[in-house]
């Protein structure tokens, strides 16, 4: 299958090294709760990453070769590694275990030689017999063999080893099997293969998975002195343009005692007997042919009321004053099936298939038409319908059924003449026989057999026997079959013994004899000989003797046996040479002939010596191939190494393509070829022109995918092929797959619809005009139902030598070969995490990607940024060396220069619904190109929902985008860029509901030098129509609101915030319980001159403060659930070291991180999780921070996230950059704007029910008391106030006094039971903390809106359904109306808004969830749909 390199020294180095840190590297990596979060996206300058697992920490060389899964949703782990120089060529899957073979010492430290076998359950590698067994050289192809569970090793070897000298001597070579059940090896049952260079490329399976076809550079031997091959067939049959190939070889069924019914048929004298067409003995016209009346449609039945196996129907049209059949269709008895048909279109030389209306000529010059069946079919009759006609009515002149080959029946008078032959087949009897009467399975029909009885013990030379006669007209490869009639059905099962068969081959070959036995219950078909027949004349008949066996079985009846007899059937499989009008270049198969390059071995073959010269008795079908391959190569097949056969792929019974690296002139056929009817026939023109490596079927066999290194055909004709094509059976054309790959094709497989392509490239197209491509190294898969490259996937960088799928019990797919780099899940700079099954992140295949920046013929004002590693700081690649004077760190007066971001790069990423679709739409912002037409720049829409991606309209950013934010239906988005049509630069706004770019007034942020960059859009919820611009920038318009400025959305204009700050502002946060504090980080100092690298704003009293002296110039700053006495910072100080630090309300402490610096840090975030950790002075138990950015550790190596618990740092996520060097993530962006980190504990259900009825029971019980009460008192009173009861006003009452459900305060107490005190506030109580005490929650929501568990998270958390509970929590809905929500405890919607449903159990009010900012609360159930 694929060239190996030369062996190298064994050099037993495990590439794949664990990182080994105290540090938490090798801990459980900490699980977030991504659903209390929403939708949760990762966004950063990589091309594919890896969610931390300590076990997989690993690291890549080249040198090497590396194993790899793929999991259905394509991400890639790796499993190990070779020594330095191996290579892995070939893989299979048997009993839940990979065997992998190539050239190798070693595999993850376990030493071997060449072949393996991993147990993926245990995760480990075992050799194949003893320790460090295998064999003594390359390996590079195996077949697991599923039925005997037995491994086929083929390649470039001798033997297994270690052997000793006498064991060694029983291999011939190329070829050895081992079995797993005793951990044993064996030779091959025809010992080996040799000669030429000895290597076996290809096992590959029969479609009956009944022979072992094999492929490679070899030669074989027969060595039998007689002609076989005597192109014998029947010459009267006449030559049509519409016949098969093998037309010739088919006997028409004798149909003369059939029943035949035309109707309508027509009245003219001589053409109303459809009898006529069935064997016409003249030319077309009165008496040989038959019409249907004027202008009808007809039908032809033919009736055996027998069961006949048929391959098809020849059909020949009437001509005569200009009538005709134009279309019909076949439909077999008893099935009534409408039979699909393949038949050769006389117009165009090719196969065609119909079913409904199916073509006939109308063309004298095409006597008739084969109409053949999918495969042989047992049938007891047909019927032909003719639905379309030419001229006045249509007719036909020869309708027969033709036969799979030959056939003779037991009782003489069954055997009729059939057409064109010579005679009748015959049989002869020998002792004694009666005729029984029998009943079939075909309803109220029998048939006759014979019956020999006679006494137990007689000799077979004695006994009865029966001598087949079937006329055989042409040469060919067939099956023959013996009909055994039940015993049951003739009730003597007692009596049945077994008997011989012998079949005479012809052309003086041995004669073939098999025992079976008669001791059958019901009607059976018993294969006795597969083979050559070869007639010696055209009147030739075989011969088929049925006698008794030399040792019966059983013990009679009665003292005597029965010897029952049928029929007898040869089902053609192939024709030999001779009967095919495909070019023919194998002549003769005579005595002593080599064969090179293939091999077939059927599994059931008594053993032969292969290495030797084999008889012809055990010539196959198939084995033409070798001697005719042979020949065609001329005496360059004995001495070139070069030549071979790599890749089989049978289509047919006894039909194959075959490839690899050959040139056959005498065919006109390079690299691939076909061998059909005994001969080797080009495929597709002229074949390929370069050597193909690898093929792989369809499941219909009727496409074959073939990969190699080649461009087009050979003659030239066809080009775009670039190593990937597909071949069409039927039509026998070649045709591209996408656009094929920039390189070599080593392996091909096919898994679930898609085809995985492992070689040596870098690059695949999507059309072959294509001369742009999308980056892959070394794996690509291509989705067939789509026609498109697979988008999502792991990450690869490297060149892969295999691709393989798992056994029928796995959906694990496996690849191979030398890998740079790899990652487990490819991504363009986004993806979407959530939690997995084992609450640890997986990735949400997105189905699309993003695409590089083609360089702009008309540049903007500001530069693109097309190279580099990281948002807007330096890339840890690129800090390699001291850092200039323009990157000086830990100085107030600027930040790091903003790094440029290699597309594709996302930067910022926001969501937005799509009240139209009600869709979540995913916002991405950065470096990147979108493919669409016309292709898109810096920001992409994709709608989670289609799974579509696409560009804003309109103007393309010309820039790079680094933040954006939704408010309502505006995106703000802010950056270093520009918008033809947009005033300035930095900053836009964008009308996402009708798609157009917003104008505001011509006040554009304004730079004293060089650019603006905008780095931070933000707003706060105490100043709700306030948008919150910061960055790089000096001015907005006129007015002096340097790095960060408020713009007044409802105002239309710019706000200064206090007296402002001088620097650069890196990022804002917002404290407080209404996020009335905003919190700064960057290169800063207030208005008066003090540095406030971190300051904190007043958005009420409009003030700013430095929070104390932070270590150094701030990158990213994070606060603790708006807790200003809990903030994070990160950054550089002076002396360029990267640092963590922690502000707790009075100082800054420097968290131990460990980091060198390399490290750049991009965001900080507070997120939930799925468990605790222990509670310290930093951090409390039920969160974590989450650190993105570029981080380099001098004890956990290079990461681009990680968790951070106040003590110990975890690993987060690895991203890799598209040449494998590290990359790097700027931003987790989730769609709920708020979430809880508080972890609830809940009683049982029945508990939390009981007491909630206790509660509920109290409360009423309150209630009741407090309404009695206060009746009494009203009535008191209003005795005193209203002595005339007429005088009070009823309706005035009621509505200063209108009470609230009774219903509503029980739910609502049940509720605040079950969650705790914070009722439907739940997180939003905790929202802030009291200043110096991080752990406890003092701050009130005062909008109570806080995501918190509901009741029906309780019982679900409980394992439990009770009577009454919601069917379907978490399911969306719609608002059929607007709600205000004013009171407390209910949630505001707008008509059409999409809400999830998270309680439905009250009729009357649903508890429901925002999913767009998390909220919560009760709505109306009649305002919901």
């Amino acid at each position: 299958m694929k060239q190996l390199i030369s062996k190298p020294p064994s050099i037993p180095l495990l590439t794949l090294t664990l990182l080994l840190s105290p540090y938490g590297a090798n801990a459980a990596t900490p699980k977030i709760d991504l659903a209390r979060m929403g939708t949760v996206g990762v966004a950063g300058s990589f091309a594919g990453f890896d969610l931390f697992d300590p076990s997989k920490n690993i690291t890549f060389d080249p040198s090497s070769s590396t194993l790899l899964v793929r999991a259905t949703d394509g991400s890639l782990s790796p499993i190990a590694a070779t020594n330095q120089g191996g290579s892995i060529q070939a893989a299979c899957s048997l009993d839940g275990k990979l065997y992998v073979g190539g050239l190798f010492s070693n595999i993850a430290g376990v030493p071997v030689q060449n072949i393996v076998s991993y147990d993926p359950a245990a995760r480990s590698f075992n050799a194949l017999g003893a320790q460090n067994a295998g064999v003594d050289g390359a390996v590079s192809s195996l077949y697991c063999d599923a039925q005997s569970h037995t491994l086929w090793v083929g390649g470039k070897f001798r033997s297994p080893v270690p052997l000793d000298a006498s064991a060694v001597q029983q291999y011939g070579g190329a070829v050895a099997r081992y079995t797993p059940a005793n951990n044993s090896w064996s030779p091959p049952p025809f010992v080996g293969l040799t000669g030429s260079s000895s290597q076996v490329y290809s096992i590959t399976p029969n479609l009956a998975s009944s022979s072992l076809l094999f492929g490679g550079s070899f030669l074989t031997q027969f060595g039998s002195n007689i002609s076989l091959a005597q192109n014998i067939s029947n010459p009267n049959v006449p030559q049509s343009s519409g016949a098969t190939p093998f037309s010739t070889s088919l006997v028409p069924v004798p149909l003369g005692g059939a029943e035949i019914v035309g109707s309508p048929s027509s009245q003219t004298s001589g053409y109303s007997n459809a009898s006529n067409i069935l064997c016409p003995s003249g030319a077309d016209g009165p008496g040989n042919s038959w019409r249907t009346l004027d202008g009808s449609r007809s039908v032809i039945t033919v009736r055996t009321f027998r069961f006949i196996t048929a391959s098809g129907v020849r059909l020949g049209n009437t001509f005569a004053d200009g009538r005709g059949a134009k279309t019909f269709s076949l439909t077999a008895i008893p099935d009534n099936d409408v039979l699909t048909l393949t038949y050769m279109d006389p117009a165009t030389g090719k196969n065609a298939t119909c079913s409904d209306a199916c073509p006939l000529a109308h063309d004298s010059s095409v006597p008739y038409q084969d109409f053949l069946f999918p495969s042989s079919r047992t049938v007891t009759g047909f019927q032909v319908t003719i639905t379309d006609w030419y001229g006045a009515s249509a007719g036909l002149h020869i309708l027969q059924l033709l036969s799979s080959g030959a056939f003779a029946s037991a009782i003489g008078s069954d055997n009729g003449d059939s057409c064109y032959a010579p005679g009748a087949s015959q049989v002869q009897q020998a002792g004694s026989w009666r005729t029984v009467n029998a009943y079939t399975d075909i309803a109220g029909t029998t048939q006759n057999v014979l019956i020999a009885t006679f006494p137990v013990g007689t000799t077979p030379a004695n006994a009865p026997s029966l001598t087949y006669n079937p006329y055989v007209s042409a040469s060919g490869n067939y099956n023959v079959y013996l009909y055994v009639p039940g015993c049951q059905n003739l009730q003597d099962c007692g009596k049945r013994t077994t008997v011989k068969v012998t079949v005479m081959p012809g052309a003086n070959l041995p004669a073939a004899t098999t025992t079976i036995s008669q001791q059958v219950n019901d009607d059976t078909r018993q294969l006795v000989y597969s083979g050559p027949i070869y007639p010696s004349t055209p009147s030739y008949t075989s011969t088929v003797v049925l006698a008794l066996a030399d040792s019966p079985a059983g013990t009679g009846s009665d003292g005597q046996f029965d010897m029952v007899a049928d029929g007898i059937q040869f089902l053609l499989t192939s024709p030999i040479a001779g009967n095919s009008t495909s070019a023919n270049v194998n002549g003769t198969l005579t005595g002593g002939a080599l064969g090179f390059g293939f091999y077939e071995w059927p599994l059931t073959a008594t053993a032969v010596n292969a290495t030797g010269v084999l008889p012809n008795t055990t010539i196959t079908p198939l084995d033409g191939l070798a001697t005719s391959f042979y020949s065609a190569l001329g005496p360059s097949a004995s001495t070139d190494s070069a030549l071979s056969i790599r890749a089989i792929a049978p289509y047919a019974d006894n039909q194959i393509i075959f490839a690899g690296q050959f040139n056959l002139a005498s065919v006109g056929a390079s690299n691939v070829a076909a061998y059909a009817d005994g001969n080797i026939i080009k495929v597709g023109g002229s074949g390929l022109n370069g050597i193909v490596n690898a093929m792989v079927s369809a499941s219909d066999h009727k496409t074959i995918y073939v990969g190699g290194a080649f461009t087009g055909s050979a003659d030239g004709t066809q080009t775009g092929y670039r190593g990937l094509v597909r071949y069409d059976v039927a039509s026998s054309s070649w045709s591209a797959v996408g656009g094929g790959v920039n390189g070599v094709v080593w392996d091909v497989s096919m898994v679930d619809n898609q085809l995985n392509v492992a070689g040596n490239f870098t690059h695949v197209y999507s059309n072959p005009s294509d001369n742009v491509g999308t980056p892959v190294a070394g794996f690509a898969s291509f989705d067939l139902t789509s026609s498109s490259w697979v988008v999502d996937g792991g990450f690869l960088i490297g060149s892969m030598t295999l691709a393989v799928a798992g056994d029928g019990n796995s959906t694990a797919q496996y690849i191979a070969g030398n890998v740079a780099s790899s990652r487990q899940y490819g991504a363009s700079g986004w993806a979407i995490l959530e939690n997995g099954n084992d609450g640890q992140a997986t990735v949400r295949p997105s189905g699309v990607k993003l695409g590089a920046i083609t360089p702009s013929s008309n540049p903007a004002k500001v530069k693109r940024h097309a190279i580099g590693s990281n948002p807007w700081l330096s890339a840890a690649s690129s800090h390699t060396g001291p850092v200039s004077k323009r990157q000086t760190v830990g100085s107030s007066s600027s930040l790091p220069a903003d790094a440029q971001s290699p597309a594709p790069a996302v930067l910022a990423g926001a969501y937005w619904t799509n009240s139209s679709t009600s869709n979540q739409v995913v916002i991405l912002g950065g470096n990147f190109s979108v493919p669409s037409s016309p292709a898109g720049t810096g920001i992409a829409l994709y709608d989670a929902g289609s799974k579509e991606l696409k560009p804003l309209k309109g103007n393309q950013v010309n820039g790079v985008v680094r933040s954006l934010l939704v408010s309502g239906n505006t995106l703000v988005v802010g950056g270093d860029f520009t918008v033809a049509g947009v005033t300035g630069q930095g900053l836009a706004l964008y009308d996402l509901q009708h798609e157009q770019w917003l104008s505001y007034p011509d006040q554009p942020l304004q730079a004293s030098g060089g650019s603006v960059t905008v780095r931070s859009v933000s707003t706060s919820t105490s100043v709700p129509n306030a948008i919150i611009v910061a960055g790089s920038f000096a001015s907005a318009g006129s007015l002096s609101c340097e790095a960060i400025c408020s713009w007044d959305d409802s105002g239309k204009q710019w706000q200064p915030l206090g007296n402002g700050v001088r620097g650069q502002v890196a990022a804002v946060d917002y404290a407080g319980s209404n996020q009335e504090l905003m919190v700064v980080g960057g290169a800063l100092t207030l208005s008066d001159g003090t540095p406030a690298n971190v300051a904190m704003y007043s958005l009420k009293n409009s003030t700013w403060t430095a929070l104390g002296t932070a270590p150094g110039t701030v990158t990213a700053v994070t606060v603790n659930n708006f807790n200003e006495s809990s903030i994070f910072a990160a950054g550089r100080t002076s002396e360029g070291a990267p640092f963590l630090a922690h502000w707790d309300g009075n100082t800054w402490s420097l968290q131990n991180s460990g980091w060198t610096g390399n490290t750049i840090i991009h965001q900080l975030k507070l997120v939930p999780l799925q468990d605790t950790h222990t509670s310290n002075s930093i951090l409390e138990s039920d969160r974590m921070l989450l650190i993105s950015g570029a981080i380099d550790s001098s004890t956990q190596g290079s990461m681009s996230s990680t968790l951070y618990d106040g003590q110990t740092f975890y690993p987060y996520l690895v991203a890799a950059s598209a040449d494998g060097s590290p990359g790097s993530v700027s931003s987790f962006f989730n769609s709920y704007s708020t979430f809880s980190f508080n972890h609830r504990k809940f009683l049982a259900t029945g508990i939390v029910i009981l007491v909630s009825i206790a509660i509920a029971t109290g409360i009423v019980f309150l209630l009741l008391l407090l309404g009695i009460f206060w009746t009494l008192c009203t009535r008191r009173e209003a005795g005193l106030a209203h002595p005339n009861p007429e005088d009070d006003d009823d309706e005035s009452s009621f509505r200063h006094h209108r009470p609230s459900s009774l219903l509503e305060h029980i739910n609502a107490a049940t509720r605040t039971t079950i969650l705790g005190g914070a009722g439907l506030a739940g997180a939003g109580a905790a929202v802030a903390h009291r200043k110096g005490d991080a752990s406890e929650d003092t701050h009130a929501d005062p909008d109570m809106w806080a995501r918190a568990e509901t009741p029906s998270d309780v019982m679900g958390a409980a394992g439990m359904m009770s009577e009454g509970e919601p069917g379907d929590v978490n399911r969306p809905t719609h608002a059929r109306y607007s709600f205000a929500g004013g009171a407390e405890g209910e949630l505001p919607v707008a008509a059409g808004q999409e809400i999830m449903v998270l309680d439905d159990r009250d009729e009357s009010w649903w508890y429901v969830r925002d999913p767009t900012s998390g909220r919560e609360g009760v709505v109306p159930a009649s305002y919901l749909y």
